[in-house]
């Protein structure tokens, strides 16, 4: 039966446009169309995406990796992104639950790649708070256990007592202000400038690959090599923790180079969480932390050592009169060298990119509207009309978002100040209006090139509210509470822009994206605080930020001697430490430069540059954290030579598997520290001098009769 002209089913336009794509991909005339898969699938409304199943492994799930970051910044100074472990824990949980779900007959909502957007997104909200939140770093630097160690009294203005309730007020206002900071800017830098944010575009890629027959296959693969990963790396730290049954005792203090190299530190510890951060990193970042650890433990520290006596006399290895007022001092140079080239190179290139999207959007006066009435707009591919079909119909209008951020803004100008009170309303004032200006450029630049300058402008905020407040008044902690506003606000705004660039690339509404926001948020607000005061209650308030415990909390100290230079100024370090402080700053712009000129006029060397900004970081941290990674680096380059196809394929989770079987270690490890457990065995390493008058004094002398 012929069909009846004006009655076409409703759905024939769009199978029409899906057939034609099909076509156009396998004629060569278009990339292929990952939304072709998807034809028969349409994207659920908004309120089926964001679901009570989600929420609630969300909230799992962003307590355990909270722990886990936490633990990492406590011990390592690093701030790992666990975006990719997010998305694959997500898909696995929730799909085995289905699963088990219908061995038993029972009927369960599908699992969409919509979901799985959500989930991961509200699972990142609430994890990256142990960073941006301050935990390791600005809020721990105002406590009296990072003020002794950083060289300090540890009384009066410049330390302040962290109590549950203000941190959760401070995250809470601050936080949810950063969701509305560049809300109204998502049509502009995802469709109009077509910013490509890599993070978000591959964390799409992975969950469309999840999702589609094609790639469930690889998803199966990738899920079981992880699992693997996990469970080995949480025996082997079981395993480990047996031998620790005393101080400097286990695998972790192992002189693997000798023992002169572990006096300095120069170890290798076998942890299988910083092998598998090694493997994410850049394999040039990680040689470069080698290279700088290198030159610092072998070069670097044992001459400054030898002029102890005529340089300084305070014996303290933590006091900023003593030694650390060398390294502290040099290794902040080095980052603020790097850090200023690099935000004078992507703010030129980001002008630059700006100027000439304008120019094509605009040639002869006239805007080219991105609606689907335009010329331009027809010629866009199947995929793109679909996705921005779904990206420019749903969202909060731009006033809400204005008034929102207006809102929390005013209400942090009377609060912030009582939880504070070295600061003043019109210190935070200004932080609010400053801060969205900052956002865009920080959200713009890390569109383009995946690169975050949110800590860059933190820091300076240290330096200015610490500065114009002064010594006398508490300059200290009002330059680090600064440093929370703007790193919150300018951090979190770009990561809300990776998570849009998920979100349309998988079709997830963008009012979904931003409710799985505020709840990731909202729960980060409450389990991060309830976190740390964990880790206070297990290790001890005392230990947390102390100079050579376990916990030592680098990143805290580094900020802590930011906060001390900004109103303190340079009087209280030693000798010659301001010509190295110049030299080291000029050291970092030059390296930088170097490379710059290397990757322009591509020259072979310019993969063997060292990273300025990584070689810092042994300024500040112990040298057998490069050691692992440089090994995580080291184990994916041969992985790559003898297997290239899979290691592609399972590097990543891999790595990821093997920093969460480590960090659930710390669950067990912590009750076993609660009822007062102690491992069983203590391995030690002497030196054979050591070990004779050991024998001498230690063991009994062996008799014989005759």
């Amino acid at each position: 039966m012929a069909p009846v002209a004006g009655h076409r089913h409703p759905r024939s336009s769009e199978e029409a446009e899906t057939a034609a794509a099909v076509a156009a991909g396998q004629d060569g005339e278009e990339e292929p169309s990952v939304e072709v898969a998807f034809a028969g699938q349409p994207p659920p409304p908004w309120w089926r995406q964001v679901t009570v199943r989600s929420v609630a492994v969300s909230t799992v799930l962003g307590a355990v990796l909270s722990f886990m970051s936490m633990r990492i910044g406590l011990t390592a100074g690093v701030g790992p992104t666990f975006n990719i472990v997010a998305s694959l824990l997500g898909f696995f949980v929730i799909k085995s639950w289905t699963r088990l779900l219908a061995r038993f007959g029972v009927a369960s909502q599908p699992f969409t790649r919509q979901e799985n957007v959500v989930l991961q997104t509200c699972i990142i909200s609430c994890s990256t708070l142990s960073f941006y939140g301050g935990f390791t770093t600005y809020l721990l630097a105002m406590t009296e256990t990072v003020a002794k160690s950083a060289g300090g009294t540890g009384t009066g203005k410049d330390v302040y007592t962290l109590h549950t309730g203000n941190v959760v007020a401070f995250l809470g206002l601050v936080t949810f202000a950063s969701l509305f900071c560049t809300l109204p800017l998502r049509k502009l830098m995802i469709l109009d400038y077509k910013l490509m944010y890599p993070s978000g575009s591959a964390i799409a890629g992975i969950v469309n690959s999840f999702h589609t027959p094609a790639g469930a296959a690889t998803a199966k693969r990738q899920v079981l090599a992880m699992s693997k990963a996990v469970v080995g790396s949480f025996m082997w730290a079981s395993f480990q923790w047996v031998y620790t049954g005393g101080s400097g005792c286990g695998f972790q203090v192992f002189p693997l180079f000798g023992l002169k190299a572990y006096k300095q530190k120069f170890y290798f510890d076998f942890s299988a969480s910083l092998v598998g951060v090694g493997m994410i990193c850049p394999v040039l970042i990680n040689f470069s932390m080698l290279f700088g650890s290198i030159i610092t433990s072998f070069f670097l520290w044992p001459t400054l050592q030898s002029k102890k006596g005529d340089w300084y006399n305070d014996p303290s290895p933590t006091n900023f009169k003593g030694i650390n007022g060398y390294k502290v001092p040099m290794g902040i140079s080095m980052v603020l060298g790097d850090c200023l080239f690099q935000l004078g190179s992507i703010t030129i290139r980001a002008a630059s990119h700006f100027h000439m999207n304008r120019q094509q959007r605009n040639p002869g006066g006239t805007n080219i509207p991105a609606d689907g009435n335009s010329d331009k707009q027809t010629a866009l591919s199947y995929d793109e009309r679909r996705r921005n079909k779904i990206f420019l119909n749903e969202g909060l209008p731009g006033y809400v978002s204005v008034a929102g951020y207006i809102l929390f803004a005013a209400v942090s100008a009377i609060f912030v100040p009582r939880i504070f009170p070295q600061m003043r309303y019109y210190h935070v004032a200004l932080l609010y209006a400053v801060a969205p200006i900052l956002a865009f450029c920080n959200s713009y630049a890390s569109g383009l090139c995946d690169w975050s300058l949110a800590s860059v402008y933190a820091k300076l905020a240290i330096f200015l509210v610490g500065a114009w407040v002064g010594e006398a008044s508490g300059g200290a902690i009002a330059g680090l509470a600064a440093c929370g506003v703007m790193l919150m606000i300018i951090g979190n705004a770009a990561e809300l822009m990776h998570d849009f660039k998920t979100g349309y690339l998988t079709l997830t509404s963008p009012l979904s994206m931003f409710i799985s926001q505020v709840i990731g948020t909202a729960l980060g607000c409450l389990i991060n605080p309830l976190v740390f005061l964990s880790f206070e209650k297990l290790v001890g308030k005392e230990h947390l930020g102390e100079a050579g415990s376990v916990f030592s909390a680098p990143l805290a100290t580094a900020y802590r001697g930011l906060a001390i230079l900004s109103v303190e100024g340079t009087k209280i370090l030693p000798k010659h430490s301001i010509e190295f402080c110049i030299a080291f700053f000029l050291m970092a712009f030059c390296l930088d430069c170097l490379s710059a000129v290397a990757k322009a006029r591509k020259w072979k060397a310019s993969n063997y540059i060292p990273n300025a900004m990584a070689m810092a970081i042994p300024f500040l941290i112990a040298p057998n954290i490069a050691i692992d990674m440089a090994l995580g680096s080291l184990l994916l380059v041969i992985w790559k030579k003898t297997d290239k196809k899979n290691a592609n394929m399972l590097a990543v989770v891999v790595a990821s598997g093997l920093i969460c079987g480590d960090g659930l270690w710390a669950l067990p490890s912590a009750l076993l520290s609660i009822f007062q457990i102690e491992p069983p065995i203590c391995m030690k390493f002497f030196s054979s001098h050591q070990n004779k008058i050991m024998r001498e004094h230690f063991l009994p002398k062996v008799t014989t009769s005759r």
